[in-house]
């Protein structure tokens, strides 16, 4: 049995275990100092980590943070960065629970687009759409043949296309190294 829960600053150390499994050697290490340095950036307003627990032990966690949309909008918008679930774990659908979870939670708030740098094929399931082709720009330009790895979901109807342009990120965010393959 998953169990979705708020994340607790007593889970950070087991969530970066999780976020280290999961990227694997390669990655793991820049992706734990991402998930450290966003829960510390106060631009970030990092107040949506969710956790997925099984048997009591944290096997997965997501992270929403604060973005602006440009012209100052009034929109208030979320990017999800990063999702990670233990190696062991995957492909039990955890990742989309903890999606699930999430998305409900920021609707519930009043939420209007979530943002997300990601797998193509994954993130459309939760109905994620390319945010470039929506007039979306992302903080740094993404290769041409990785363009539909910037998505967005519209949490409230009529939102997309009220307001276009290029969003801004959190400090922690806004480094090139992040936008890139």
């Amino acid at each position: 049995m998953v169990e979705i829960r708020c994340a607790t600053d007593s889970d950070h150390a087991e969530i970066l275990d999780v976020h280290r499994d999961a990227f694997g050697k390669e990655q793991g290490a820049e992706i734990v100092d991402l998930v450290t340095a966003l829960l510390k950036d106060k631009t970030a307003e990092p107040r949506f980590s969710f956790a997925a627990e099984v048997d009591e032990q944290i096997v997965g966690h997501i992270l929403f943070t604060a973005i602006r949309l440009p012209n100052d909008s009034c929109i208030s918008a979320q990017i999800l960065a990063p999702l990670a679930v233990a190696k062991e774990h995957q492909g039990r659908g955890i990742g989309g629970l903890l999606i699930n979870e999430g998305l409900k939670q920021l609707t519930a708030l009043g939420f209007e687009l979530v943002f997300v740098l990601g797998h193509p094929d994954y993130y459309p399931k939760f109905g994620f759409k390319p945010a470039g082709k929506l007039g979306y720009e992302s903080p740094y330009a993404i290769p041409i043949e990785n363009a539909n790895a910037w998505m967005v979901k519209e949490l409230k109807g009529g939102i997309i296309g009220s307001v276009q342009g290029k969003i801004q990120c959190a400090i922690t965010l806004d480094e090139p190294r992040h936008w890139q393959e």
